[in-house]
């Protein structure tokens, strides 16, 4: 483990200049980005020369060289905001209260709030280019009785509103599409045609982002406009023009040419904004070349091998197992640096070390994708003594799972609705539980036959013949269905069989609050599996660069080092793919979501899990086409020598 003052030299000489290039880049393009939505502002179809003329000479005003120095230091902040908040690994909220729990935190709050402030300039610099009616706050007029006085110009107003409003929702959105994930991409381009190429793409996510901007913030105005109108006025003893048209109703909201402006200061607005992340995105993914060994102690810690077992800032891991990717595929020169023996001493310190590692990491995510798949599978609920059948519980989303061997109903809180479930165990059936809210009486005269039909003695020859009831029911031989006070939710034993039933308690009711809650807390099954593999673009890198190095030590390894770590490298994969496998059994692992194209926020992290599936079987088609029968020789245990026999056999 590196020393926080070690690992700290990346932070400081490579990626604060990456971000700091970055910013002159955004800031050298917004010349011509000003000019053009100054065009735009002022042009006119009916007087075109006219218009590029009064362009031109406001362009050379002393209020249009202000207004850009303002504008170059909102892009100066926000180019040092990404540099603030960005992430290699998004935060994905599993459930609604952890979103939740996201937007209201301080961090986020201090975020929106600087966001807020920089829209109001950005807006008050667009309410100067455009001039006109938007140029000033307050302009004076004449009462009834000739007495001058300031009234308030509200189309002022309402485009320094907007701004704020903008930010504020640029801030939210943020958050919710992860917009300060910065990903990985795996075809490597020259930053110019990356920016190139991604151009259109933040145009069309900044128009289509302002237009819906626009449209949420004139729907608030028109019910809370009144409120910064008051305020404004009072703070700064001004009038409001009983004449003009208040912009917080209908008829003043049905100003098109004011729509119009609206939006276009929010695409403005949105565009540098977006045009800032996107150069921060290509700056700070670039490739960086680690060195293999240094011939200096003092830089040792600046080496590959040394720089992947650094945890913080994950930034620097992510660019060392990068390089490393790309070492092991393109450049044989440093692979001969990884093979090499230390002198004096001859070991393979550098192999060791990378090797270490990288198994490292795949073996954390084989164990935390069976911890996960142990808890899907429990999900709180015990298993049966029974043997031969399988249960099933439907729970309020109507989401089931299978399990591996014998599962029985779970415990159920006090404000859910417990499920009596019946399942079909004969393998290849299908099951359909059967779940109820209330609870019939079958002694009643209006029982249902069906229901009777359910509790009579079966058939063998029934389809539902060795069907396991729930304990509820064996608790309670007249009752299909209990309350869920009927259970004791802290983990008692149940009531026997043959046990006499207690009276009939009346259920409690759980209260609103407690309700809303709990629906909040129930995790979204796919934002769980996304979440699980947030990280795994470092494992791809680790699997592509152990299978590449693997697969040219058949013929570049002159000592044989990795031949010595080959039986660990293939059970490793190995056991990784059984556990990813069974991952991808799962009713939500397997489905894959839509990319939305409306967003400037990264999606790429929602599909790692597929990339890493498709990733670990060619690597490890990689290592058996390269050795072929010789990996017979390798020790393994039976399950992995059969399941790499399917490889070899091109079987998987």
């Amino acid at each position: 483990m590196l020393s926080a003052e070690q690992s700290s030299w990346f932070v400081r000489k490579v990626i604060f200049w990456r971000a700091v290039a970055s910013i002159a880049w955004a800031v050298l393009l917004l010349p011509p980005i000003t000019a053009v939505f100054v065009i735009i502002s002022r042009f006119s179809l009916l007087h075109p020369i006219q218009a590029v003329a009064e362009c031109l000479s406001f362009l050379t005003s002393a209020s249009a060289i202000f207004s850009f120095i303002l504008l170059c230091g909102v892009i100066i902040m926000v180019g040092f905001l990404n540099l603030e908040y960005y992430t290699v690994i998004p935060t994905i909220a599993c459930s609604k209260i952890a979103l939740l729990g996201q937007l209201l935190h301080p961090r986020q709050f201090v975020n929106s709030l600087a966001h807020c402030i920089m829209g109001i300039i950005v807006a008050w610099c667009c309410a100067i280019t455009i001039g006109g009616r938007y140029e000033t706050i307050a302009y004076p007029s004449t009462q009834g009785d000739g007495s001058p006085q300031m009234c308030l110009n509200e189309y002022h107003l309402i485009l320094l509103l907007a701004g704020a409003f903008v930010g504020f929702s640029h801030s939210l959105l943020g958050v919710i599409y992860n917009m300060n994930y910065v990903s990985f991409h795996s075809v490597q381009q020259y930053k110019y045609l990356r920016f190139k190429g991604s151009l259109s793409l933040v145009l069309k996510c900044s128009a289509t982002q302002a237009l819906y901007s626009v449209r949420n913030y004139i729907v608030v105005y028109f019910f809370l406009g009144y409120v910064p109108k008051a305020w404004i006025c009072k703070t700064l003893n001004l009038h409001l023009n009983s004449s003009v048209h208040p912009l917080d109703s209908i008829a003043g909201l049905l100003d098109l040419s004011l729509l119009y402006h609206l939006w276009i200061s929010a695409s403005f607005l949105l565009f540098t904004w977006h045009m800032t992340l996107l150069l921060f995105r290509i700056f700070v993914t670039e490739v960086y070349s680690f060195p293999v060994q240094s011939s200096f102690t003092e830089d040792a810690h600046q080496c590959l091998p040394k720089v992947l077992t650094d945890k913080q800032p994950m930034i620097l891991k992510f660019l060392a197992l990068q390089d490393f990717a790309l070492l092991s595929q393109h450049s044989p020169s440093r692979r001969s640096e990884v093979f090499s023996l230390s002198q004096p001493g001859g070991h393979p310190h550098n192999w060791n070390a990378i090797s270490k590692e990288c198994l490292s990491l795949l073996a954390d995510l084989t164990q935390r994708l069976i911890a996960y798949h142990d808890t899907v599978a429990t999900n709180g609920r015990a298993k049966s003594l029974s043997t031969g059948s399988e249960r099933k519980t439907s729970s309020e989303s109507s989401v089931t799972s299978v399990t591996e061997d014998l599962m029985s109903p779970r415990p159920t809180l006090l404000m859910r609705t417990p499920a009596s479930v019946f399942a079909r165990s004969m393998v290849g059936c299908s099951q359909s539980p059967l779940t109820a809210p209330f609870t019939p009486d079958l002694d009643s005269p209006f029982a249902s036959p069906a229901l009777r039909r359910l509790t009579a003695p079966m058939d063998q020859c029934s389809p539902w013949f060795g069907t396991v009831q729930s304990p509820h029911i064996m608790r309670r031989a007249p009752k299909l269905w209990s309350t869920s006070t009927d259970s004791k939710v802290n983990g008692s034993p149940q009531a026997s069989p043959a046990s006499v039933p207690s009276p009939k308690q009346e259920p409690s009711k759980p209260s609103l609050l407690a309700q809303f809650l709990q629906n909040r807390k129930e995790q979204l099954p796919e934002a769980s599996s996304q979440a699980l593999f947030a990280d795994s673009q470092a494992h791809i890198w680790a699997l592509e660069g152990l299978s590449y190095l693997v697969q040219s030590s058949f013929s570049e390894d002159q000592f044989g080092v990795v031949q010595t770590a080959l039986p660990s490298i293939l059970s490793c994969m190995l056991g990784l793919q059984e556990a990813v496998d069974r991952h991808f059994k799962l009713p939500h692992a397997s489905s894959k979501p839509v990319r939305s194209a409306s967003s400037m926020g990264d999606s790429t992290h929602k599909t790692l899990r597929f990339a890493l599936r498709a990733t670990l079987k060619t690597s490890i088609y990689r290592i058996t086409t390269t050795f072929g029968n010789h990996l017979n020789a390798v020790q393994m245990s039976a399950e992995h020598r059969k399941r790499l026999q399917q490889f070899l056999e091109y079987k998987e």
